[in-house]
């Protein structure tokens, strides 16, 4: 199996998670590092298809590998990459690839501060990867909410009256409710921050439908931060099971929050997809390309052929560019950085 990008992005990952969690979580520096004398080469060349060099084009990615084998090779790879805590953020992933570490994405549940969630990036790279459990958003579908609360998700995922935040709202602020020739009668508009323009806000079609599109919700603030908008592309990847799926960045969520996908997104990943009961805790990998949009919504075909050309493009820089083995003058046997 060769060094790909869900090995990468996954190990990499994993390498910033175990490096917040040792800080939280002890104060004398119970965080393991790696052995200054370890070759990571070994574990680099472990995960290539035998017989491809480091300077030539990756194939196309594919995701039907042998979970168990990623499993062993991201578990050593991370291992390798891992360095004291005290060490700069920007330093990392030094001695493997060069990486940063962007924030430290501060989840925070009822007002109280819960965790952080490291936001990392590859130099000269846009894209930025972050671990996340997985909540599940219904937002978009014409069924998600009803005035009885009997709708997919709870009534107060969408809001309050005076403050609806999931809902299509008139001048007024009150949500529109679907009529005779719409998809459920009876039931509310259920809004998402990417929508078709073209179409009045009382359409329920005018949204993206959560039952059927994978898509991503991120923080506003932070998503602009990052240079995110609605309508870019994004992977996602469960290394639990092997399963991913391309998916768009859908909608926007709270602002102390991350790690939330639509239930077409869930279904693809092998999650419980159910928006009251469903989700995921930890350990849900997430890939988004900043700026890859058009700020429309897409059709599934449009998504999965984006995002699978981006993340191509991603993996082939990170083998041409980024992880690049070298051999130093001293020919102790090392790995550095590319130029």
């Amino acid at each position: 199996m060769r060094f790909n990008a869900i090995v990468f992005a996954t190990a990499a990952l994993l390498s910033f998670a175990s490096l917040a969690t040792g800080k939280q979580s002890s104060s004398s520096g119970n965080v393991t590092s790696a052995d200054p004398t370890r070759d990571c080469s070994v574990d680099f060349d472990k995960s290539k298809v035998a017989g491809q060099d480091a300077d030539s084009v990756p194939p196309a990615v594919h995701f039907d590998q042998d979970s168990k084998i990623l499993q062993l090779q991201l578990s050593q790879l991370a291992q390798c990459i891992l360095r004291d805590e005290e060490q700069d953020p920007s330093q990392y992933l030094k001695g493997f690839c060069s990486g940063s570490l962007l924030v430290n994405f501060e989840m925070r549940h009822d007002g109280e501060p819960e965790r952080d969630i490291p936001i990392g990036r590859l130099s000269g790279s846009s894209a930025f990867f972050y671990e996340s459990g997985m909540t599940i958003d219904a937002d978009g579908a014409p069924n998600a909410y009803h005035p009885d609360n009997t709708g997919l998700d709870d009534l107060e995922n969408a809001g309050s009256p005076g403050h609806w935040q999931g809902l299509a709202k008139d001048a007024q602020g009150e949500p529109y409710i679907q009529g005779p020739d719409d998809p459920f009668p009876g039931y509310y508009v259920s809004a998402t921050a990417l929508a078709d323009r073209s179409k009045p806000v009382s359409d329920p079609t005018r949204y993206v439908n959560a039952t059927r599109i994978p898509f991503v919700v991120l923080p506003g603030e932070m998503a602009r931060q990052l240079g995110a908008r609605p309508g870019d592309f994004a992977v996602v990847f469960n290394p639990r099971n092997g399963q991913n799926s391309y998916a768009i960045f859908g909608d926007v969520g709270p602002r102390d929050r991350i790690g939330e996908g639509s239930m077409a997104l869930a279904e693809k990943l092998g999650i419980r997809s159910d928006a009251r009961n469903g989700g995921a805790r930890r350990g849900i990998l997430y890939l988004v390309f900043p700026g890859s949009g058009n700020g429309r919504p897409r059709s599934i075909e449009e998504i999965e052929g984006e995002s699978q050309r981006l993340l191509q493009e991603w993996e082939a820089y990170i083998w041409r560019d980024v992880c690049t083995v070298q051999q130093p003058a001293s020919g102790a046997d090392a790995i550095h950085p590319a130029n």
